[in-house]
């Protein structure tokens, strides 16, 4: 795990005070990480606070929708691009 606070600041947001569903939570971040690796290429540095956020963010709204159909709302949709492109240009030299 990349951001190992993200699953108390998970608990925290989804006003979650007991230990009883840690395991199902860290497995959602583990996955929101992954995908967020594997599939759209950004590199995760742990002490990035708006990485964390965002990861924090759309693990609680994974949980939160886990029988929704619904897509991914646009405020995390527009919050995904920006993560995206900075992680594009931080690799460009100038």
């Amino acid at each position: 795990m990349v951001f190992p606070e993200a699953l108390d600041l998970v608990k925290a947001k989804l006003g979650i005070t007991t230990n009883i569903r840690d395991a199902y939570i860290h497995a959602i971040i583990n996955g929101v990480e992954g995908e967020l690796q594997l599939v759209q290429g950004l590199v995760l540095e742990s002490t990035n606070p708006h990485q964390l956020m965002f990861v924090v963010d759309l693990s609680s709204w994974r949980y939160a929708n886990k029988d929704s159909e619904k897509g991914l709302p646009r405020h995390l949709q527009y919050r995904l691009h920006n993560l995206i492109i900075k992680n594009a240009t931080s690799g460009e030299e100038s």
